[in-house]
């Protein structure tokens, strides 16, 4: 086995580690206070501090070898779930279950700091494709890892349901410490050889440079442009992260709820075995745009009725599409910018794209929970729509999910027919090297 299988299989437990906790603690949330508001908030905040350390996340992959920051990536979620049970088992049941409860925030505040913790992976993985494999097989490589995240999206889907529902976040938090342990040890034997940093590069100051990393990306032709269009994926991600749980629940039990993810998640298997074998097509670009219409356009129309086996294709759609926007993103950056500046900028691109999911879910909770649930339960929606949409609650967030996939559809038809998609779509086909 090579070490970039080594490092991704390596990848793949650590990721299935950091979210089944972070799908049990929503899960978990959901069922102990039963608000959407809770569940909002805690999608939102994730997000925000997602934005607000890639950058720096970014550098300390510049700045030191990957593999080194893999392993403390590790260490660092390990102690937080430490803290996490050690707080939880000191905690009366009761105050969990109250949502104005301070405990319960200090617990989903260190739960949620561990699964971050592990965020450094997924900036590291990409700068290491760029490393161990070839430039005209990057790719497939991407693919590969989207596929590998789909096993282990699958895998955290069923592991997470069946926990919450058997054990809570007591299981999970054990579970979670006891498979960090052998995924660190293996991970050190792993050896990596990455490129040697050249002199004037190693001798700059290990800081977090957002002057340099800009001068980076507006230094590529339409590489801005390309992060402005990758947001429209995480705007159809906040309302995904904010509502989807509370809707998936109000259907059906936490384990089949979990089931069904594990079933869907098959969509990233499929999505990344297609890649590998065909690639992106000449334009990654095109192929970023089409994903974001048919996924806004399957948003709109997935919850449409209360059918459990539509609101699987919309999950199963989601999840197979997702993988051909990032794998194009990261084509493009592979081949664009500089390897000792990659860190940073995929940093930096997570950071702005991921700005516009914790804008949705602060937003989508609220007024799910606020105004649009008692629109369908008791309201004007009810009477004027209810016949056929239906009524209650779950019926105020499927509502959310239509508009806003309508006004998705709006959004990228524009952008897909501006000058700026021709421009750019121009300008990836002849990339140039900084």
């Amino acid at each position: 086995m090579t070490p970039f299988h080594q490092i991704l299989a390596n990848n793949l437990v650590a990721s299935i580690t950091n979210y089944t906790v972070w799908f049990a603690i929503t899960f978990w949330t959901f069922l102990e206070t039963r608000s959407v508001f809770a569940t909002g908030m805690i999608a939102g905040l994730y997000l925000v501090f997602i934005a607000g350390t890639a950058i720096w996340f970014g550098s300390l992959v510049d700045h030191h070898r990957k593999k080194r920051v893999m392993l403390a990536s590790t260490l660092v979620s390990f102690s937080f779930y430490v803290l996490a049970f050690a707080f939880l088992s000191a905690t009366p049941t009761g105050r969990m279950s109250d949502v104005g409860s301070y405990q319960l925030w200090a617990f989903i505040g260190l739960v949620m700091l561990g699964v971050l913790a592990g965020n450094i992976r997924s900036i590291a993985l990409p700068t290491l494709v760029t490393a161990l494999v070839e430039e005209d097989k990057r790719d497939r490589a991407n693919g590969l890892v989207g596929m590998v995240s789909g096993i282990g999206f699958l895998t955290t889907s069923m592991i997470s349901g069946l926990l919450v529902a058997w054990g809570g976040m007591t299981a999970t938090l054990i579970l979670a410490m006891v498979v960090s342990i052998p995924v660190f040890l293996h991970l050190r034997f792993v050896t990596v050889d990455e490129p040697t940093r050249a002199p004037d590069i190693a001798a700059l100051p290990r800081r977090v440079d957002l002057a340099g990393t800009l001068k980076v990306v507006g230094a590529v032709p339409g590489l801005f442009a390309l992060i402005i269009f990758s947001t429209f994926n995480n705007l159809l991600g906040g309302v995904f992260m904010a509502l989807m749980d509370a809707y998936g629940l109000s259907m059906m039990p936490v384990q089949h709820w979990g089931l069904l993810w594990a079933l869907v998640s098959t969509g990233f298997i499929a999505s990344g075995i297609v890649i590998t074998r065909t690639g992106l097509g000449k334009n990654p670009l095109r192929t970023l745009m089409i994903v974001n219409l048919i996924s806004w356009a399957m948003a709109a129309v997935f919850t449409i009725q209360p059918w459990i086996w539509l609101l699987a294709l919309g999950c199963f759609t989601w999840m197979f599409l997702g993988p051909f926007a990032e794998a194009a993103e990261q084509t493009t950056l592979q081949k664009v910018v500089p390897y000792e500046r990659q860190g940073r900028v995929f940093g930096f691109a997570q950071a702005v794209e991921q700005a516009a999911s914790p804008l949705t879910a602060f937003m989508i909770g609220p007024i799910a929970q606020f105004w649009v649930i008692p629109f369908m339960t008791d309201g004007t929606g009810a009477e004027l729509i209810g016949d056929w949409f239906g009524t209650g609650p779950a019926r105020g967030i499927a509502l959310v999910f239509t508009i806003g996939g309508l006004f998705g559809i709006v959004l990228t038809t524009l952008a897909f027919n501006s000058p700026y998609y021709r421009k750019l779509s121009a300008a990836y086909l002849k990339p140039e090297p900084t």
